[in-house]
């Protein structure tokens, strides 16, 4: 019971045991009859059977501005602790910033002068 690990153990357990839990009342209390329409493919709101063969390829637009999204949300995980500790980290910490900050505008504006960001 001395061990610093212990509370950390018995959470990780607690985790464990309700993932299986909730895994289990699905599998138990969850339908089970099966049908067409249940395991049909369903992207996006946008039925993947067509009826005309000129439709093509499925677009992947929604994926592309998802994708954008997330790069540039890291940039505000990375900017936030540089922003409370700009006091501490003086010229190598602004220097870095602004090399981190130039590394991701580029990328941004090439995404927003191809038209990435425009939902149509």
């Amino acid at each position: 019971m001395n061990n610093p690990y212990f509370p950390l153990l018995i959470m990780a357990g607690t985790a464990l045991l309700v993932a299986l839990g909730g895994l289990a009342a699905s599998a138990i209390l969850g339908p089970t009859k099966k049908n067409t329409v249940k395991y049909s493919n369903y992207e996006c709101g946008v039925d993947p059977i067509h009826a005309d063969a000129e439709m093509g390829r499925f677009p992947v637009k929604y994926y592309l501005v998802a994708m954008a999204f997330i790069v540039f949300d890291i940039e505000v995980v990375f900017l936030y602790p540089w922003a409370v500790a700009f006091d501490q980290l003086g010229l190598f910490g602004l220097t870095a910033m602004l090399t981190f900050i130039t590394l991701v505008t580029v990328p941004f504006i090439y995404e927003w002068r191809r038209g990435g960001l425009e939902w149509d």
